[in-house]
């Protein structure tokens, strides 16, 4: 441990400079052990928190009884001190026995503390370290359950959930063993003890139940954060960040409410225990009188010192059964989790490679996500694909198409039938899943670097171009779920990443829905036709021109396979067929954001050096301006003065007070967070990773609830009474003022010395775990495509690995705290040592022998009370940075304000919907180049506008700025003559309307989704949905308006989120509307019907396109052309089209051969 402690006080510590963990404690060796333990005690039956606990016990059996061991020895030790006080009484009485009888009880008095004090070190450090083992191996089973979860599992469980078992709940579970063996000590406190028990049974038994409330409290708020975090793009956009974060608040008042029970309920057993010393002892030398046992000064002080000895465990008891609470909570918890039904792996039978010439047989399958519902999602499938066929799966919005690829996969449960796959296979999900980390990695996905296969992936997947663009080429860092990349990158690097893991068979979710037609096309030819032509390739679709390609056409409706066959025959056989063909249609353009010389996520922040001494005061002064801290001094300075003044009189008096809690207002820091980042910019949330802030309002916000209001009061119970102990040792021998000078001074220069490493440690502990939980969180929503990869072994791995650099610092920080301790047990030693000696070289007489046995007495409980002052100091300074930690976000720049009152805009504004932009240029960051360069057009009001453009032209930039999601650097957009920067943001938004590129729904019911402002009637809600076409579905599910929504919106397919989304802006009817290429996800009918709905509800509404579809350009009034940030073209699609040297033109031109080519 030196080392690093001198390192630390060098410079601050990196991760670099603590030491890898030794093997035997490495998650990589304890969790194979550990599962086979758990397998062979649950013996096929499910996981019970008794098995839990057993596995947990024998997976670290030497460790524990060694432990054991070490408790045993402390325990005689500390008993030696207190029995040989007799002797030393009657011995300063002038009673001696043999030569040098002094020097020989000092020696014991002196050995037996050093045995104590290494023996408690070894116990200590022991305990935690197998703490530190335990939370690893429950993380990794917890994150082995989150890759094979079953669809149905998952509904019940959301990310915000299971992240909370792997922040929470497995900690507490290392944190119990510490609290378990300081309250064994105590078992020995006798009758009393047991009589004290009794009384809080119930006690614990309410405190048990609180628990179990607060947890399930934390999860929704959790679940309800999480959520927030992953579409406050969508809130801001819609102007409802404000009324998710009084949700969130909603949700914190009601864990508070649970919070506030427990914490008076620990009061209450607290106060119970505190009483129980005085309890013991007036029942002792009561029992004495009674038998007339004679009670000499000697035989008192020797039962006082045993007395105090058991206090310090009894004091400890409140705590650990508020402990074993908690960890019983967490246990079931986890166990319940750990229960839950996994995919099974024999839905689909995979054959070897080459056995077959058969790629994929499907034969009279029904399969279900709901295993109990009437309804099957796919009823009887037979399908039979022969290795290098192409088949196309087309179908409207909700027929099941999506869900046949995942039963290729072996993800839908099967209720019939048989499925049989031959060779590896390679998933493009329909929603693009992007890992945190360069895009290589993202492409390679594992496997190794080969140069050449990797530009051939590249250049197929047209991502050279945009490589050229970014300023890191392949290295750039990705941001969380791909937030600095378009959509149309996003689902590029995934089709990248499938070509790269060189699968035999390919399942395609509709990939070129998300890029613009030119880019399709290429990717069509050169990925389905080019690289993959020798391959198997099953992809669904709902662009016309790539099904004449196929070999076989799947016609998908109501989950069965309604016709088959190639594109002529079916052609001319059928409805279904003929409906989605109907409207042959055009693809264009596709949105960027640029990016220049700074990745987008930086490394988290951590403050460096000591914690600043205004955040303890901040903490303070939270509850009631700190008017209760005097208060609380004053009752423990009178529990110890009363307490020394009673042993002066030999029996002891009642303690006044119990430990009184400071119900801080807890929420109050919470509150100020969370408004904090609610309001600050979207640049924020997309360069910080939500680990971060779910770490903050999880892991950080349970220590400030729970753990620090404790650290505080334990450190004032235990300053106060050291000064006690000195004050009565010097009154005896006030030479001790000699010693004790310079070792406190040394005590303080040590603590000094180590807490420069251990602060850093322990702020290394909290930056080491966001990037833990952040793979959790990803690898709970990329199961699919991981699992389709067969990539779970390596995921294992990185988890292990994250694990193992999260336990690290934990681990040495145990270490350094143990380092301290053993120094300062030996320096208080030293003082009791040298005040024994100077009582034994008096002459007989000088001093009356009760009170010298009286400071002997208070003197053995110096060391530890001085280990313990020291211990709380740095515990509390390690825990204040949770503080420390939610306070930095504390102060995230803000948003400009949401409404200025002193110029609101009138209520029927905008009445025209007039749009007019000004030499309008924008960047994202000061550092960063312009991405809009000096734009200057109006949209007229009433008029549809379609804005069509390349990758990276701009297109997006323009409509973030329009809802100032982004501030434009210079020029101005003015709606109906008003300046848009002028007035407040929530009066903006709530003014514009649009249906967004990633549909989104939130958890909560159709009725929240469509009104989460709850400003509409039922009926206007029902009319809505009608237009919008979804009433008929909503109607047939059994709770109506009220039927349920879960997270993500995963119950419902894609094409009914946007539907849904659509819904949102018919009941708002504002003046102007912008569709982000709103209708890049769904079957050409639903676009149609969308497109429809669209023109018959906001004829008189000026609409802003940008498009996908060249169809729903080409009857716009008018059409923007952008090309890298600046206006190309701008005019009626007529007249550009009749300018055959337009780029508008050469488009369409491009588009109408290419489409007619792929109908020969």
């Amino acid at each position: 441990m030196s080392p690093l402690i001198e390192t630390g006080n060098k410079k601050a510590l990196d991760l670099e400079d603590v030491p890898e963990l030794h093997v035997s404690d490495s998650v990589v060796k304890l969790a194979p052990n550990f599962r086979s333990m758990l397998e062979s005690s649950s013996d096929g039956g499910g996981v019970t928190t008794f098995k839990l606990l057993n596995a947990l016990f024998f997976s670290s059996h030497w460790e524990i009884l060694v432990t054991a061991f070490f408790a045993f020895i402390y325990t005689i030790a500390s008993y030696v001190g207190p029995a040989l006080i007799d002797t030393l009484v009657q011995y300063l009485n002038g009673r001696r026995q043999y030569n040098n009888e002094g020097y020989v009880l000092v020696t014991t008095f002196f050995l037996a503390k050093l045995l104590e004090c290494l023996a408690k070190r070894h116990w200590y450090f022991r305990l935690q370290k197998i703490g530190i083992r335990m939370r690893s191996c429950l993380v990794a089973m917890i994150y082995e359950k989150g890759l094979t979860l079953s669809c149905h599992s998952k509904k019940g469980r959301t990310s915000g959930e299971i992240i909370n078992f792997m922040t929470v709940d497995a900690e507490r579970v290392a944190m119990w063993l510490l609290y378990i063996n300081l309250g064994l000590a105590s078992i020995a406190a006798l009758a009393a003890t047991i009589l004290v028990m009794l009384v809080n049974i119930p006690f614990g038994k309410m405190q048990e139940r609180f628990q179990e409330k607060l947890m399930e409290a934390k999860d929704s708020r959790m679940k309800s954060t999480s959520e927030i975090l992953r579409n406050m793009r969508i809130l801001k956009l819609q102007g409802w960040e404000m009324k998710f974060l009084s949700k969130v608040f909603d949700l914190r008042t009601c864990e508070e409410g649970w919070l506030k029970k427990y914490v008076y309920n620990s009061a209450v057993i607290s106060f119970v225990f505190w009483g129980a010393p005085t309890l013991v002892s007036v029942s002792t030398f009561g029992a004495c009188i009674l038998l007339g046992v004679p009670l000499e000064s000697g035989k008192i002080l020797s039962a006082i010192a045993i007395f105090s000895t058991l206090r310090q465990p009894i004091f400890y008891l409140p705590e650990t059964i508020s402990m074993v609470v908690q960890t019983k909570v967490s246990l079931d918890r986890i166990a319940s989790y750990l229960c839950q039904e996994n995919l099974n792996p024999d839905v689909v039978e995979n054959l070897p490679k080459g056995s077959s010439d058969i790629a994929v047989e499907v034969s009279n399958s029904t399969l279900s996500w709901d295993v109990s519902s009437a309804n099957p999602t796919l009823k009887d499938i037979n399908l039979k694909v022969f290795h290098g066929m192409k088949v196309a799966v087309c179908g409207t919005v909700g027929s099941g198409k999506s869900s046949l690829l995942s039963s290729i996969l072996g993800e839908v449960p099967k209720i019939s039938g048989s499925l049989k796959v031959c060779g590896t296979k390679g998933y493009v999900a329909q929603s693009p899943w992007i890992q945190s980390g360069t895009i290589e990695e993202n492409i390679l996905f594992g496997k190794a670097m080969e140069r050449e296969r990797y530009e051939k992936v590249v250049e197929a997947c047209s991502l050279s171009k945009d490589l050229e663009v970014l300023s890191f080429g392949d290295q750039t860092v990705i941001g969380e779920r791909g937030i600095n990349l378009s959509g149309g990158q996003k689902q590029r690097i995934q089709i990248a990443r499938a070509l790269y893991q060189d699968a035999d068979i390919y399942l395609f979710d509709d990939p070129f829905s998300a890029v613009d037609a030119h880019t399709g096309t290429h990717l069509f030819k050169e990925v389905l036709l080019g690289l993959l032509s020798s391959k198997t390739v099953i992809y669904v679709t709902h662009q016309v021109e790539f099904l004449p390609a196929a070999d076989l056409i799947l016609v998908m409706k109501d989950g069965r396979i309604s016709q088959a066959g190639r594109y002529n025959d079916i052609l001319n056989s059928g409805t279904d067929f003929m409906e989605l063909i109907e409207s042959q249609d055009l693809k264009n353009g596709k949105s960027d954001t640029g990016e220049a010389n700074r990745q987008l996520v930086q490394e988290e922040e951590r403050e460096k050096g000591s914690v600043a001494l205004d955040v303890y005061w901040k903490y303070i002064t939270l509850a009631y301006g700190g008017a209760l801290v005097p208060f609380i001094l004053l009752a423990q300075v009178l529990f110890q003065l009363l307490q020394i003044g009673s042993n002066y009189w030999m029996a002891w008096g009642t303690p006044v007070s119990k430990d009184v809690e400071a119900h801080v207002n807890l929420s109050t820091l919470m509150i100020v967070m969370h408004r904090c980042i609610f309001r600050s910019p979207m640049s924020f949330f997309d360069s910080t990773p939500s680990g971060r802030i779910m770490n903050r309002a999880s892991t950080d916000q349970s220590a400030v609830d729970l753990d620090i209001p404790y650290q505080f009061s334990s450190l004032a119970v235990t300053a106060i009474q050291v000064i006690g102990i000195i004050g009565v040792m010097s009154q005896v021998s006030w030479l001790v003022f000699l010693v004790f000078i310079p070792v406190v001074a040394a005590s303080i220069w040590y603590q000094r010395y180590y807490i420069a490493a251990a602060r850093e440690l322990s702020r290394l502990d909290g930056v080491c775990k966001a990037p833990l939980i952040q793979h959790f969180s990803e690898t709970i929503s990329g199961s699919t495509t991981i699992r389709s990869f067969n990539q779970e072994s390596r995921f294992r791995g990185d988890n292990m690995r994250l694990s193992d650099a999260y336990s690290r610092p934990k681990f040495y920080l145990a270490g350094a705290v143990e380092w301290l301790c053993f120094r300062l047990d030996m320096l208080s030693s030293l003082v009791f040592a040298f005040s024994l000696i100077f009582l034994i070289s008096i002459p007989t007489g000088v001093i009356d022998p009760s009170l010298a046995g009286l400071a002997i007495t208070y003197g053995l409980n110096l060391n530890t009370q001085q280990a313990w002052l020291m211990w709380a100091l740095c515990n509390l300074e390690n825990k204040i940075i949770s503080v420390e930690r939610i306070l930095q976000y504390a102060s995230v720049s803000s948003e400009p304000p949401l409404v200025i009152e002193s110029n609101r805009p009138e209520n029927s504004w905008p009445s025209l919907g007039d749009v007019d932009i000004r030499d309008l240029q924008v960047r994202y960051a000061p550092h960063m180049p312009l991405v809009l360069r000096g734009i200057t057009c109006t949209f007229k009001g009433g008029l549809r506008t379609g804005i069509v453009g390349r990758t990276g032209s701009g297109k997006s930039t323009l409509i973030q700025t329009l809802f100032r999601i982004v501030e434009p650097s210079a020029g101005e957009i003015r709606i109906d003559g008003v300046n848009i920067l002028t007035i407040g943001l929530h009066d903006l938004r709530l003014r514009l309307s649009i249906i967004p590129q990633d549909p989104t729904m939130f958890e909560g019911t159709v009725r929240s989704n469509l009104d989460p402002l709850e400003e509409y009637t039922d009926d206007q809600i029902w009319e809505a949905l009608d237009k919008c076409q979804l009433g008929d579905e909503v109607r047939k599910k059994e709770h109506k308006l009220d039927s349920s929504v879960s997270e993500n919106g995963e119950n419902w397919s894609m094409g009914q989120r946007q539907l849904v989304c659509l819904g949102r802006v018919l009941l708002k009817r504002s003046k102007i509307l912008v569709l982000d290429e709103a209708t890049a996800s769904v079957d050409t009918a639903t676009d149609n019907l969308i497109q429809k709905t669209l023109r018959e509800h906001f004829s008189d509404c000026t609409v802003i396109t940008i498009a996908h579809r060249i169809s729903s350009v080409i009857d716009s009034d008018m059409v923007l052309l952008l090309s890298n940030g600046i206006i190309e073209e701008y005019d009626s699609p007529v007249r550009l089209l009749e300018d055959k040297s337009s780029s508008f033109a050469k488009l369409v031109a491009e588009y109408t051969s290419r489409s007619s080519s792929s109908s020969d």
